[in-house]
Parts: structure tokens; sequence; C-alpha cells
């Protein structure tokens, strides 16, 4: 693709955003002024693996409650993970915290407006970087995320699978991401992917794209993924122990997955572990649960504190009737439910 081309392309993608863009909480209109950079780097943690429709009421309970990077910085780390439970991956709570802390002693409160300092910041890669560079600060950077990716791979029928594909992808990107506008370009193709050039059953008729997109006669063709393996699958336990009205909790560690949240006590789901203490435990159910990387089946364990047993456990006592603002993570919520159900 010559320049002249590929100039025409881009401009026709920056027109049909200008006409249809997403309204978006950490959005300004096309050719607005630039957003606040501490929404948008917000916006950007949140987004990552997660849709917008997911995202949205996190991001309007995390500005209502930190509105500034300083308030975020500031803020204890419990009430944060409080407030992203149900959202997964919980490691991006954990640095966003780090990353606004080392705003805050780093940098003096300032975001680095350049793409290579971001890289250096925890939470923040190669895809989030260049999106906070170019919409938060109107820097020429190549922004790909799996939207763009869809684009890209079926404007130009890319035939190699992914993940093997990206440098490609990027390159080919890197050919129509303009100079100017390249923070609108970049969520003009993110909207592109979002809402016409879809995975499945895409509005080819209503693309911008339309009239030279290799692709378009066998769209859901591309872009072409490399045979997915099948996730491992692992088995574990759960205990609930109930004292008058309440259950404990314990504080997952800070590392590791759901790092950091309030939990039911359970073992390490590899089989290894042992209930917070001995009791007549009984079989609730079990619970499913999907990660990134395995699928989880938790058994969860029932029982009445004895009342003769130690009192001094490690953990909190939390009102049963309570427990929607423990911020539990969804596997733990799935498995209290599973219990408080089987009463009723």
């Amino acid at each position: 693709m010559n320049v002249d081309s590929a100039t025409a392309v881009t401009n026709r993608i920056l027109a049909h955003y200008d006409a249809n863009a997403r309204v978006l909480p950490w959005r300004t209109p096309p050719g607005g002024p630039l957003p606040d950079p501490y929404r948008v780097w917000l916006s950007e943690i949140m987004l990552q693996q997660t849709t917008v429709v997911a995202v949205k009421p996190y991001f309007d309970r995390f500005t209502a409650l930190w509105p500034t990077v300083s308030a975020l910085a500031q803020a204890e780390d419990s009430d944060v993970m409080a407030a992203w439970a149900g959202l997964g991956y919980y490691a991006r709570a954990r640095n966003l915290l780090a990353c606004a802390r080392t705003i805050m002693s780093n940098h003096g409160g300032v975001f680095p407006a350049e793409e290579a300092a971001w890289l250096s910041l925890p939470g923040v890669g190669p895809y989030t970087a260049a999106a906070i560079a170019s919409i938060a600060f109107g820097k020429r950077a190549v922004v790909v995320d799996g939207n763009v990716e869809r684009v890209i791979a079926r404007y130009f029928a890319v035939e190699t699978p992914l993940p093997a594909a990206k440098p490609e992808l990027k390159r080919l990107a890197a050919t129509l991401t303009p100079d100017q506008r390249a923070g609108d370009f970049a969520q003009a193709m993110m909207d592109l992917g979002a809402t016409i050039c879809t995975p499945r059953s895409p509005s080819c008729l209503l693309c911008p794209l339309r009239n030279d997109c290799a692709g378009r006669d066998h769209a859901e063709q591309f872009p072409v993924k490399a045979p997915t393996q099948a996730k491992p699958h692992r088995t574990g336990t759960a205990w609930w122990l109930e004292r008058e009205g309440t259950v404990l909790l314990v504080r997952r560690p800070s590392k590791g997955l759901l790092g950091g949240m309030r939990a039911l006590p359970s073992c390490n789901w590899k089989g290894e572990g042992e209930p917070p203490i001995p009791a007549s435990w009984e079989n609730g159910g079990t619970v499913k649960h999907v990660f990134t990387h395995f699928s989880l089946a938790l058994a969860v364990h029932h029982a009445q504190m004895p009342p003769d047993a130690a009192t001094d456990l490690a953990g909190e006592w939390w009102p049963i009737d309570q427990l929607d603002k423990a911020g539990l993570p969804s596997l733990f919520a799935k498995a209290a439910q599973l219990i408080v159900s089987g009463r009723s």
C-alpha cells in the first residue's frame, strides 16, 4: 500500500469515527481536547481482557471513590481490592495501586507522556503504554488490541495464525497510524472492531473499509488462530465455618491468584490443605470456575463452630447477611451463594 492510499484509508476510518464514536465515560469527543490521563490509564487497566460493558460500573465506582491518582495512591489496599471484586484478573488491581504510588513517588504525581516511560511502570505492557501515550497525550503510537488485530487481519487478509501473526499485524497497523489524531485513530480502530468488524457476523456493509478489504468475502476466517489446547482441570476444597450468624473469612496471600482478597479458607487447589479446625464438616456441593490457565471444581464443606473450639483463628468473622460488602472474588461469592441458597 502506498502512502497516498494509506492516508485515504486512515481518513475514512477517522471520518467514520467522527460520525459514530461510542460515548464512553473515559473519552472526550472526536477532535476534542485530550482526556484526563488518570481516567485513560484507569480505563485501560480495567479493560485488559474485560469488556466495556463489564468495566463501566467499576470505572464509575473507582472514580467516585478515588477521583485522582493521588487519592488512589493513598487508598487502603483492602478497600481497592474490595472495590475491584468481581472484575477478575486481580493482579491488575494490585498493579494499579503500585503504579499509582510510583507515579506519586517517582513522577511527582504527573503522568508521563512518552510511551517508553509507561513501559517501566507496574502493570503496563506495550499495548497499554501505546494506548495511553496516544489517547491521553496525542503521541503517535501504534495501538493494537484484540479488536484492532481483527480489523487489520481481515483488511490485509493475513494468513499467519495468531499469536505468531502479532508482529506482522502491528507492522501493518503502523502503515495506517497517522502522525496527527493518533489517539482518535486508535479509538476509531477499537470501535470498528467492537461494533462492526465483530468476531461473528460482521456488518461489512456498514464498514468504511468495505470496498478494499482483502478478507471481506471470508471475514470470519480471520484472524487465523492456532489450535487451542484444553485447559488443565484442578479440584479443591473451601471451608465455610459459621458462628452465630457470621462466617470465617481469611485474606489470601498477596501474591498469586486472587492475591490480597477476602475469601473462604481453602486448600491450594491441588488438593493440599487442611480445614481451619477439626469439626463435623458436611459437603455442601461444588462450584465450577474457569481461570485463565485452568478450570477449577471447588467442593464447599460447611460446619458450625464447635462450642469448645479455639477462638483465636486467623481471619475475621463476617456477618453472613452482609457478605455482599465483603468484596469476595467471583469464585468465593459463588461458594458462599451455594451454602446460603441451600438453606432456603
